[in-house]
């Protein structure tokens, strides 16, 4: 008898082990997985763009232990926290995760994430140029970092250049002029994002839009700029500020402005007369400058009424049948532009951009983005468990939310 139990004993051992080896492959394997991006299926043929600004500094980011002009401004602590975990920061809304740096793995994830589940096809990503001055360098590694992981999520990119700043380049002594500052500008695009197989084309040529032009505002200086590009790139200036560059703009893009007859305007007396023309969306305008002693109010403000503003914008888009659309913005909290989810008006417009875009997925995953967020923070540090978050993440990328989930599920 007692030969027999240490029989089925060992048995039954032998089994367990052949299990947990079955187990520990399997998860191998997983850990071993790699994942490609699979695009979002959609109905509309809109290519939408999002406006992103990479310019958010974090204390334990910053090399100088601060927070970053944009959390600050003049006279905001994040520091402070209030009651309810509320940081003190220069705006009238709350990213729901909070301020960040926009330089940060797990927030750029988190971004992304969101955005490709709404249906944005790329990112328009506004930028200062190469030059140490300011926070432009910062500025360009956060940018470059955002770019690294757009193309782990499959998303698009085209730079959206500040040509305004180049005045401050010259007078660091950086350049001897702006054009040729702007020159060095353009051969760093050219050399590292202009090819880059994710980086939005348009007419065969990569997209490049100019928040201005402000400071070179002639076409021969332009030409200049661009002498070195090839090819040179589908231009677009700010709605009719095109004839600064002359032949040099391929067209215009739209921006948000006082009310949105400024827009309706737009679409029925210059769209139909450019070579390229780029709608806009927007969810509302508040700017708080006044406030976090900034400098002056912008002047005027667009209400964002419970999300009706984001509805008639990008119902103005559709009507007007635009090809291509700019949602301003992703994440400009100092002038409460922000589609990013907030505290105050949670995934509402991610959810109303999906359903523009006709994304055929019926998962809710925007709180699932959240959670794999939230994780990424309490567990940092915990390799076993960042790898099994990276699973996820692919899961995601890869178009099966599903087992995302039932991973995440795994947390509860």
């Amino acid at each position: 008898m007692k030969k027999n139990s240490t029989m089925i004993l060992a048995l039954l051992m032998g089994i367990f082990t052949l299990m947990s080896c079955e187990n520990d492959n399997k998860d191998s394997k997983l850990s071993a997985q790699t994942f490609e991006p699979v695009a979002v299926t959609k109905t509309n043929e809109t290519k939408i763009y999002m406006h992103y600004m990479a310019w958010f500094e974090s204390k334990e980011s910053s090399g100088n232990n601060t927070w970053g002009y944009h959390w600050t401004m003049a006279n905001k602590n994040p520091d402070n926290v209030n009651a309810n975990g509320k940081r003190e920061i220069a705006a009238h809304y709350y990213p729901m995760i909070g301020p960040y740096h926009s330089g940060d793995k797990n927030v750029l994830e988190n971004h992304l994430l969101m955005m490709k589940y709404a249906g944005v096809d790329g990112l328009l990503i506004d930028w200062y140029g190469t030059y140490d001055v300011n926070d432009y360098r910062m500025v360009k590694e956060n940018t470059d970092a955002l770019v690294q992981m757009l193309d782990k999520v499959g998303l698009e990119y085209a730079i959206v250049y500040e040509d305004r700043f180049l005045t401050n380049i010259v007078n660091a002594g950086l350049a001897t002029t702006t054009v040729s500052a702007a020159k060095t500008d353009m051969a760093f695009l050219q050399s590292n994002y202009f090819g880059d197989s994710n980086y939005i084309k348009i007419n065969d040529k990569p997209l490049l839009l100019n928040f201005g032009p402000i400071t070179l505002q002639t076409p021969d200086e332009w030409t200049n700029v661009f002498s070195s590009v090839n090819p040179k790139p589908t231009f677009l200036t700010l709605w009719y500020e095109s004839a600064d560059a002359g032949a040099n703009a391929s067209g215009e893009y739209s921006w948000v402005y006082q009310d949105n007859s400024h827009l309706s305007n737009f679409y029925a007396n210059s769209l139909p007369n450019l070579g390229v023309g780029m709608g806009s969306a927007y969810p509302g305008f508040r700017d708080f400058y006044a406030e976090g002693g900034g400098g002056e109010a912008i002047g005027w403000t667009i209400e964002h009424n419970n999300g009706a503003t984001l509805d008639e914008t990008l119902t103005l888009a559709k009507n007007a049948g635009v090809g291509h659309l700019q949602l301003i913005t992703w994440n400009d909290f100092g002038e409460g532009t922000m589609i990013e989810p907030t505290l105050e008006f949670g995934y509402s417009y991610v959810e109303k951009v999906k359903a523009f875009a006709g994304v055929q997925s019926t998962v809710n995953v925007f709180p699932e983005i959240s959670k794999l967020y939230d994780l990424r923070i309490e567990y940092k540090g915990n390799g076993e468990i960042q790898a099994k978050l990276d699973r996820i993440f692919g899961y995601f990328v890869s178009m099966q939310p599903q087992k995302a989930v039932e991973l995440l599920n795994d947390f509860e």
